[in-house]
């Protein structure tokens, strides 16, 4: 009887050692499935937000930062973290798309798209939102300080070169920002890749050097905040920013034209987690967590019906939501390709160095 338990004991055991492996193997599986991988710009979602995603879906969110599209395409691109969201811009998701780095979308997973206003929908960087879900708007412009500058002549992109803001300007480091604001005193397009049109506008700029104080990045709305100068070109969110810590800045969007831009949600080819991708995107679709990220942001919300839960000193202000009339001057950046890409950094390189 005492070899007949030890047998049946050695049997159990042995199927408890080689069933272990297993058992361990789904759990790390399940483990990974629960992890999802969020690539984005710095402080662009309320971190309250993640924690609120967190606690409702079951998920824990490994959230990393980048500075520009060109490193977050590099670093998918390259394939070492399998992102499962990433938020680029309208010019990166062409051209993303046609490096075949993103997941085709299955709208039949997405729920609360109508949400989104038709205006932000279905355009041309991305017809019928095959790859990308809106995620917030905004435009290029002028911030100025009312202590030092008359607003009424701060209006245009020509009234950087006013010879009284000798030394007193902040440009945001951009090439495309800055090229763009050049191109469009002569009426060229901020997508032109006419070489007349492009020597033309980096002329021009080398003649504002004198009134350009620093080209600087983040550091922008601090410096601004604090009125280390008078006037700086930069986006309309951190223009908010800015506006919200010094009540004497203001912001003008040029009415001869400037950039609109779009940051989307996109899902990396490479994600390994598709389940909760689409979880996150439902999350930020719906109108009162759109509502509450737009007001941590300062950025425009796409969501139609997010606005309008926003207050009236947010939603009706012609700063940050321009009317119909403004956005048809507007242009959103196109995919210059590599080749035009090239000419307009080593241009804006000129640029900068004729500055020192």
């Amino acid at each position: 009887m005492r070899k007949l338990q030890s047998l049946f004991i050695g049997v159990i055991a042995i199927i408890l050692l080689l069933t272990f492996p297993v058992v361990r193997l789904n759990h790390s599986s399940n483990a990974s499935s629960q992890v999802l991988n969020i690539y984005n710009w710095g402080d662009y979602i309320d971190p309250e937000l993640l924690k609120q995603f967190e606690k409702e879906y079951g998920y824990k969110v490994n959230y990393e930062t980048f500075d520009s599209n060109e490193a977050m395409e590099a670093k998918i691109k390259q394939g070492g973290t399998a992102y499962d969201i990433a938020i680029p811009s309208e010019y990166m998701i062409q051209k993303m798309k046609k490096e075949h780095l993103l997941s085709s979308l299955d709208h039949t997973k997405i729920h609360g798209l109508k949400n989104i206003d038709p205006r932000f929908l279905d355009l041309d960087f991305d017809k019928e939102n095959r790859y990308s879900i809106p995620y917030f708007w905004g435009t290029l412009g002028i911030v100025y300080n009312d202590k030092f500058v008359d607003g009424d002549k701060i209006k245009h992109w020509e009234d950087l070169w006013r010879p009284e803001l000798k030394n007193n300007i902040m440009l945001i480091d951009g090439a495309r920002e800055v090229m763009g604001l050049s191109l469009t005193t002569f009426g060229h397009s901020i997508n032109s890749k006419d070489k007349k049109h492009l020597t033309q506008a980096t002329k021009k700029l080398n003649a504002l050097t004198p009134n350009v104080k620093a080209i600087v990045a983040d550091e922008i709305k601090m410096y601004m905040a604090n009125e280390e100068s008078a006037v700086a070109v930069t986006f309309s969110g951190e223009a908010a920013d800015m506006m919200a810590e010094n009540e004497h800045l203001h912001y003008v969007i040029p009415p001869e034209g400037s950039n609109l831009w779009f940051d989307n949600i996109v899902i990396p080819k490479t994600s390994k987690n598709q389940e909760g991708a689409y979880d996150f995107i439902n999350f930020m679709l719906k109108p009162e967590i759109a509502k509450q990220n737009a007001e941590y942001i300062g950025y425009s919300t796409p969501n139609k019906t997010a606005l309008a839960m926003l207050p009236k000193n947010i939603s009706g202000d012609k700063q940050f939501y321009p009317d119909d009339k403004t956005i048809s001057h507007l242009e959103v950046y196109k995919n210059l390709g590599a080749k035009y890409l090239g000419i307009y950094n080593d241009l804006y390189l000129e640029f900068k160095m004729y500055r020192k």
